[in-house]
């Protein structure tokens, strides 16, 4: 699942207009953050985007997949993280566009779960 550096390194020069990114390792694949904001990571050659509830949606219908590994036990999916399609990544305006919901939807912290105890 290791990402190709010709494959990172394109894929970088394509973000760069949307601001200063930092990568590093993660989980056998290279993590893409802006500022301390990971949004977004490449494994095998394919980005992905974070996404959330609200987001998930639009990526499910244009037939995006979630990341996904195979364990001894079967596929795990991975639902943060969506494939980006080869036609939005080569398309400067629609990749501005989604990177920047990523980053948006990865500054936000995760809805947390209330305790069901009384106060």
């Amino acid at each position: 699942m290791t990402p190709t550096t010709e494959y990172t390194e394109y894929v970088i020069e394509l973000l760069e207009p949307i601001g200063p990114l930092r990568t590093g390792r993660f989980f056998g694949g290279v993590g893409i953050s802006n500022g301390f904001v990971q949004f977004a990571m490449i494994m095998g050659n394919s980005l992905y985007f974070a996404v959330n509830e609200d987001t998930r949606v639009k990526y499910e219908q244009a037939g995006m997949q979630p990341f996904s590994y195979m364990t001894k036990k079967g596929r795990v999916q991975v639902c943060k993280y969506f494939e980006l399609l080869e036609d939005i990544l080569t398309d400067a305006e629609q990749l501005r566009l989604w990177a920047n919901e990523a980053m948006c939807v990865a500054g936000k912290p995760s809805p947390t779960r209330r305790s069901s105890g009384a106060s």
